[in-house]
């Protein structure tokens, strides 16, 4: 067979040979040029990725020498825990940064709650070793999308290294630091480990940290005992706890426990069942505990000195014993004589909020009894300490006391009418608080009945500056202006001050400071602090005597009855003109108690007295402070003597007189004459006419 050589078919057109050479080897330049091109950027890209694969390579060298040793982990503890004891073995706080985690065995842990956590948090957790480069890959991609870092794509091993040893701000150090720990803790630890020491660990919101904390704040139950509605609440607070908390939205924290349900049921966690029954299921969430502290306005107190002594970090992580001398068992029934008191007036509708009591042992000045206020949660305004209020007419026995050590005698006549005095503010009229006038009456008898205008009368007498003095003696380190109307508490002291000043009554002329800590020990018991008795002697005792028995007829006969109790004792009442505050401090040998009500935004109350609402309160609460305290009385005045005196005339009386009674005088300054305005002749003229000299101003005169 012979093959014939094909001639393409003339289509009438001569073809350029040079020129279709010419065409191909610009293309081919063209193409080779571009080639070149690609190759010097790979060479340039594969050096530039070498060279960041190298550092990259001895960063993570670098991290794995620098990064914490992992298998310190089973020996990390939270810091310890500062406790704060009062006098009687009560625990008054625990302090930590962290609230105390309560550590669990994986055992203890319901199996729901393990498998809920590993499908919302891990769904790999069982087949990564540490890191998950299907979940990485799957953040990038989601990252991409958004345009930022939002996808952590942390597994839970990454997240148990993080909660040790890292912090949480995302950084690409932080995460290679993540990855490389989480690495390390796999080969040390088993799944079951890591699982364990991740739920014990974990934040579950209000200062819960593991799920223990989490399980007994939440539904007052162990974690071994959570059904899967109250796992997949749980776990579906993890991604943020605060904002899913049952406490801030019930329905929010449901509709994110329904998501993680249905989550579970698509992961074949639970059954068809199970997921329709806890869906339905009703979930009882138990009361937040409100306060983390008892006694919490002495407890906040003894805080806040202990951050001065040491510091915050100190004070929440050295594991310091902290002794106090409150008595718990005496702030309970403190508290609940608030709270009565509280209720009474909301009842009654005497318009107050505010209610507090603080009781101090005067011997020592220890603090053993703290109410700063009604409802702490909402209301840290601590009144025995922070406030200062006008102590209304529980300030007489300043003016009285310094009176006494004047020489002028619980029997001194003197009389309760009106008067006017020219002061540099102009003419002072006072009133009292009846708005009525009791006429001639011992001085005694004044205290008890809490006249104003005697009291006013013997300020004048012996001058506002003394009565200062007095004030600045018995502790009062609020300055007391020396003007004639201090008689009636116009001047704003705190109850601290006012409490310990009374205490001097007390003790028969002892000052003793304030003390609030016995002793505070390290953790090992090793002594960092103890409080020193401070006492001084600023009161002549048969002075302070001479008080007290005038003080004692204030709640025998007087302002104060509603107080009384069947054992010696002596206090006096307090009511401001306008009814902004109520008082009553009492006290015994070996007790001083001051109680208060009123608002804090000074609103008037609903003729409110210290007679009223403070002296039943006071009486409510040392009905049960008093139980263990043995009775005693307190020394009686000496260098007096009893003279019957004339109360119209101030004179010793004689048979004619009206109204007379025994009344004591210091030795030497009792009444020498009988009284001449009554006799046979004139004793049955009015008061209004009777005409005599009276002893007092022959006093002053």
């Amino acid at each position: 067979m012979v093959f014939e050589k094909r001639v393409p078919i003339s289509t009438g057109h001569k073809i350029n040979k040079n020129k279709m050479g010419h065409s191909y080897q610009l293309k081919r330049k063209r193409r080779d040029k571009i080639l070149n091109i690609f190759k010097t950027f790979a060479k340039i890209f594969g050096a530039i990725f070498g060279v960041v694969s190298i550092i990259i390579l001895i960063y993570i060298v670098y991290l794995v020498k620098t990064l914490p040793d992992v298998t310190v982990i089973t020996n990390i503890i939270p810091n310890e825990t500062t406790k704060i004891y009062s006098a009687d073995g009560f625990i008054l706080a625990d302090l930590h940064k962290e609230e105390n985690r309560i550590i669990v065995p994986y055992s203890k842990i319901s199996n729901t709650m393990k498998k809920s956590v590993v499908a919302l948090e891990d769904i790999r957790f069982y087949k990564h070793h540490g890191v998950d480069p299907i979940g990485i890959l799957r953040a990038v991609f989601v990252d991409i999308q958004r345009g930022g870092l939002s996808q952590g794509a942390s597994t839970i091993t990454q997240q148990l290294a993080r909660h040790l040893f890292l912090t949480k701000k995302k950084k690409i150090q932080r995460k290679i630091a993540e990855m490389v720990l989480a690495v390390k803790i796999e080969r040390h630890y088993t799944k079951e480990e890591i699982l364990s020491m991740y739920l014990n660990q974990v934040y579950w919101g209000h200062n819960a940290y593991g799920i223990e904390s989490a399980s007994k704040q939440y539904f007052n139950k162990s974690a071994s005992d959570l059904s899967i509605a109250e796992s997949a609440m749980l776990v579906g607070m993890l991604q943020a706890p605060e904002y899913y908390s049952p406490y801030r939205s019930f329905d929010r924290a449901m509709k994110r426990k329904n998501i993680v349900l249905e989550s579970l049921y698509n992961s074949g966690i639970v059954s068809r069942a199970e997921y329709l029954d806890a869906k339905q299921a009703t979930i009882v969430i138990s009361d937040r505990k409100k306060l983390k502290y008892k006694a919490p306005y002495f407890t906040s107190m003894v805080i806040e000195k202990l951050t001065e002594l040491y510091g915050e970090d100190a004070v929440y992580s050295s594991g310091m014993k902290v002794y106090t001398p409150l008595n718990y068992r005496m702030q309970e029934a403190a508290e609940v004589a608030v709270e009565e008191a509280i209720k009474t007036g909301q009842q009654a509708s005497l318009n107050y909020t505010q209610a507090a009591i603080l009781a101090i042992d005067p011997r020592t000045g220890y603090i053993v009894t703290m109410v700063g206020g009604y409802d702490f949660l909402n209301n840290h305004f601590n009144k025995t300490t922070q406030a200062k209020r006008q102590p209304g007419s529980s300030f007489k026995p300043f003016v009285y006391l310094t009176a006494l050590s004047k020489n002028l005698s619980p029997g001194t006549i003197f009389d309760d009418a009106p008067v006017t005095f020219n002061t540099l503010e102009g003419p002072y009229a006072p009133q009292n608080y009846e708005m009525n006038f009791s006429g001639k009456l011992p001085m005694r008898k004044a205290l008890e009945k809490s006249i104003n205008v005697v009291a006013i009368k013997i300020i004048d007498i012996i001058h506002p500056e003394s009565v200062s003095e007095t004030a600045r003696k018995l502790g009062i380190t609020t300055t007391i202006e020396p003007v004639l109307s201090m008689a009636l508490g116009s001047q704003e002291i705190s109850m601290m001050e006012m409490t310990s000043a009374y205490g001097v009554f007390a003790t028969g002329g002892d000052l003793a400071k304030p003390i609030s800590i016995l002793k505070v020990e390290d953790r090992n018991g090793i002594l960092l602090y103890q409080e020193k008795i401070e006492t001084k002697t600023v009161f002549d005792s048969n002075v302070i005597y001479a008080l007290v028995e005038m003080m004692k007829g204030v709640v025998n006969y007087g302002t104060g009855r509603n107080a009384k109790l069947p054992r010696p004792m002596a206090g006096k009442t307090g009511t401001t003109t306008d009814y902004k505050d109520a008082w009553f401090i009492g006290y015994v040998p070996q007790l001083v108690v001051a109680t208060w009500v009123g608002n804090d935004d000074n609103t008037p109350m609903k003729k409110v007295t210290g007679g009223y609402i403070p002296a039943i309160m006071w009486k409510n609460y040392m009905k049960t402070a008093l139980a263990n305290i043995p009775m005693m009385d307190f020394p009686k005045p000496r260098g007096m003597v009893g003279v019957s005196v004339c109360w119209d005339t101030g004179n010793k009386s004689n048979e004619y007189c009206p109204q007379t009674s025994i009344e004591k005088f210091w030795v030497g300054y009792e009444p020498k004459e009988y009284c001449s305005l009554h006799n046979e002749k004139n004793q049955g003229l009015p008061k209004e006419t009777k005409k005599g000299s009276s002893w007092i101003n022959d006093f002053l005169n």
